[in-house]
């Protein structure tokens, strides 16, 4: 028989240490040969990322032994980390990343005996000057071709960022006039892509003020014989359609996801005309939001077919075939598919999800679409009994407009709540904001869902994954819009019996910190808040230069040109509205975030204590934007979870 005991104090056997041991997912996976590799979170290792290879007789392990760390900070929030050259006759594979302590890139040869990595790229200086990303094998082999970011002043915007030429024979460690400079044409491009002749190169360019999911362009150039660029042009997009990615479908024709519908659809591109054929028009997304430089939601099959993730609440996977736009998906337990996918070696390698399994490294047969686990397999910590059951609901907000949200009730089949009694819920809201939250498994959600806790994540308006329409309106309403989406969530789970309408409470980190903040000053609806590394103070965070070059201009489209909307910049701000400030908060901060720094989070500590105001700040040295680190994970969930207990509990 369940233990009757009231939400919010059931014992779970969920601890934070198996939360923090099943943060983060494998990523960037490619073939190699008839190898597959990937990226890997190693949260007790300092956080650091590993590069993983499955070999083709199914044994896995470790490419990198630590401290190796395989991240790259290009725009700070990284890009593909790494590329490999299959094995020779001569050689077995070469492995060439981006190291995140010195951001240099190496070389590595993992199956030659007493190898260790050997730097490719000069030293950048501390902090790293030089940064590389989304590297590719030159045509001819002997070099790798990369986004090279250069900061050349002291301020976060001081910086270029060009496609580059780097030997792979190591003479530009000692040498930077060995790094050949292709092309510097906008201030922020992709990596290229070459064309199956060689004979061009394509990419992805976009300036300030724009967003990359504003505005970019699919720019290409003549690859000449000498092995440099010429001629380059703009085949698609402009400052209302956002091409996220590229590819070669063959010598002359690309195949790009872009949305001049209000869509990220997949279009035919003709390199030599521009003349644009839409290969399946849907109200459905089959691209995202470019946070990270050369992210994957499709991949070209040697036979011409597209492997692409696709859908709008969920992301799929199929099979598009462009002869004749029919799709075909993927079965199987995985509801999301991550934007990291590959299909050479005549099989698809992607990573997915469902809200009863966790990441795993997935192979597909394109033929048969059979599916079968090759890597990081889910494996259930405790007995699934104990791990929420989430449901989409879809809520009607302000102006009847729709809110979309995943709901995850209290689930632990050991107890039981009082008779009448109502839970509480926490309201996630997802940073970006350009952002989306699945529904997959996650073991921060059971941590609080096993003790009786609820929790429903919101896709406010301005997420992804429904249409440029729905995230357009968080323009100039950005602490309005998510607010009021996420109030709209919250009351309407109270107004149906499905939460105690007095132990609402609300977290969320970065732009969701952001979106926490401005709840806690904008309303009276909860009883507590989680702030984890947030934006507090608009004027600072922008042309104040508290943050850095990416998003320096992101809020002209989310509050409004400066020095137009200066008012509006502080009147948003959770720091000027302090004095509204109430009830208990908890802030969580990395103390080596460039993207919102401490200083911002200060500020609001400060004039809450000036206050009164209940509230706990911790610090976290060695941590960046978001937690990587096992401790760190540990402890900040653990504050959070005390911070509801205090104030949920009656007569407090």
């Amino acid at each position: 028989m369940p233990t009757t005991a009231p939400h919010g104090t059931w014992r779970s056997p969920v601890t934070a240490r198996h939360a923090a041991a099943h943060d983060g997912r494998p990523d960037w996976v490619a073939a190699v040969g008839d190898e597959t590799w990937w990226t890997e979170p190693r949260p007790a290792e300092e956080g650091r990322i590993t590069l993983v290879r499955r070999r083709a007789d199914g044994t896995t392990a470790p490419l990198l032994p630590a401290p190796w760390n395989v991240r790259s900070r290009v725009i700070e929030y990284g890009g593909t980390p790494w590329t490999a050259l299959p094995a020779t006759a001569d050689r077995g594979p070469v492995a060439v990343f981006t190291h995140f302590a010195d951001q240099r890139l190496h070389r590595f040869e993992p199956d030659t005996p007493g190898a260790t990595p050997q730097p490719l790229t000069p030293e950048s200086g501390h902090p790293a000057r030089l940064r590389w990303a989304d590297p590719v094998a030159a045509p001819d082999g002997t070099e790798i071709w990369c986004v090279r970011e250069a900061f050349h002043g002291p301020g976060p915007t001081d910086v270029r960022r060009s496609l580059v030429a780097v030997p792979l024979d190591g003479s530009a460690a000692d040498d930077p006039s060995a790094v050949r400079e292709l092309l510097a044409d906008r201030h922020f491009v992709t990596g290229p892509r070459v064309s199956p002749d060689g004979r061009r190169v394509a990419w992805i360019g976009w300036e300030h003020p724009a967003m990359p999911w504003d505005g970019t362009e699919l720019r290409i150039a003549d690859i000449t014989a000498d092995g440099t660029l010429s001629r380059p042009r703009t085949v698609a997009g402009g400052p209302e359609q956002a091409v996220c990615q590229a590819e070669w479908l063959d010598d002359r024709t690309l195949a790009a996801a872009t949305d001049p519908g209000g869509w990220w659809n997949l279009h035919r591109i003709d390199a030599d005309t521009g003349e644009t054929v839409n290969l399946r028009p849907a109200e459905e997304e089959f691209g995202g939001p470019l946070w990270r430089i050369g992210l994957r939601w499709f991949a070209v099959l040697p036979d011409g077919r597209i492997a692409t993730v696709h859908g709008r609440a969920d992301l799929r996977l199929g099979i598009l075939d462009p002869a004749d736009g029919t799709l075909a998906d993927v079965s199987g337990p995985w509801t999301e598919w991550a934007a990291t996918l590959d299909a050479r070696g005549g099989r698809i390698t992607a990573v997915g999800a469902g809200p009863a399994r966790g990441w795993e490294v997935v192979e597909i047969d394109p033929d048969d679409l059979t599916a079968r686990v090759v890597g990081h397999p889910h494996t259930d910590p405790v007995d699934p009994a104990h791990l929420p059951a989430p449901t989409a609901r879809t809520f009607t907000g302000l102006d009847g407009r729709e809110v979309h949200a995943n709901l995850y009730p209290p689930r632990n089949p050991d107890f039981t709540a009082p008779p009448g009694e109502l839970p509480p819920y926490v309201v996630f809201a997802h940073g970006g904001p350009t952002s989306r939250t699945p529904m997959v498994l996650d073991l921060e959600i059971a941590y609080f869902t096993s003790r009786g806790i609820g929790v429903v994540e919101v896709n406010y308006g301005g997420s992804t994954g429904h249409g440029r329409e729905y995230r357009n309106r968080l323009r100039g309403q950005w602490g309005v819009v998510d607010v009021e989406d996420c109030a709209t969530a919250a009351r309407a789970l109270a107004a149906e019996g499905t939460a105690d309408p007095l132990r609402l409470a609300i977290r969320g980190g970065s732009a969701g910190g952001w979106t926490t903040a401005a709840s806690l000053t904008g309303t009276d609806l909860y009883r507590c808040g989680a702030i984890r590394y947030p934006v507090l103070d608009l004027t600072g965070w922008s042309s104040g230069g508290e943050t850095h070059d990416f998003e320096s201009r992101y809020l002209d489209s989310l509050i409004g040109p400066l020095p137009e909307a200066a008012d509006r910049y502080r009147d948003r701000s959770p720091v000027t509205h302090a004095d509204r400030l109430t009830v208990p908060f908890l802030l969580l901060q990395g103390l080596d975030d460039v993207i919102c720094p401490p200083s911002q989070a200060q500020r609001l500590v400060d004039r809450a204590a000036e206050r009164g105001v209940p509230h706990s700040y911790l610090t976290f040295p060695g941590e960046g934007h978001g937690f990587r680190r096992a401790d760190t994970i540990i402890t900040a969930l653990e504050a959070e979870l005390a911070l509801y207990t205090q104030a949920f509990t009656p007569g407090r």
